[in-house]
């Protein structure tokens, strides 16, 4: 595992821990802007680890498509697969 997606998982399971957290704010009745801050956080770390994944995706499968020779459409899918996240990272 190289170095992006081993900080993406530390991220994930960071995330997780918050997540498991929240819902016990919420089973606990804690103070709703409290919950809403660590929510933010969550978000947070999930789009850290997004964003080291395609990091990684770029680095590697994206890279690796444009290098080798005659194979143009392995490359223009890759560019196709970028577009459509960041489509959705957008919400457009």
């Amino acid at each position: 595992m190289n170095e992006e997606k081993k900080k993406a998982v530390q991220s994930l399971k960071t995330a997780k821990g918050q997540i498991e957290g929240i819902i016990k704010m919420i089973e606990d009745g804690r103070y709703c802007i409290d919950i809403s801050n660590q929510i933010i956080a969550a978000q947070s770390l999930l789009k850290k680890a997004n964003m080291l994944i395609l990091k990684q995706h770029l680095n590697h499968c994206v890279k690796d498509a444009f290098a080798k020779e005659n194979n143009e459409r392995d490359a223009e899918d890759k560019i196709e697969e970028i577009i459509q996240i960041l489509s959705k990272l957008t919400g457009k």
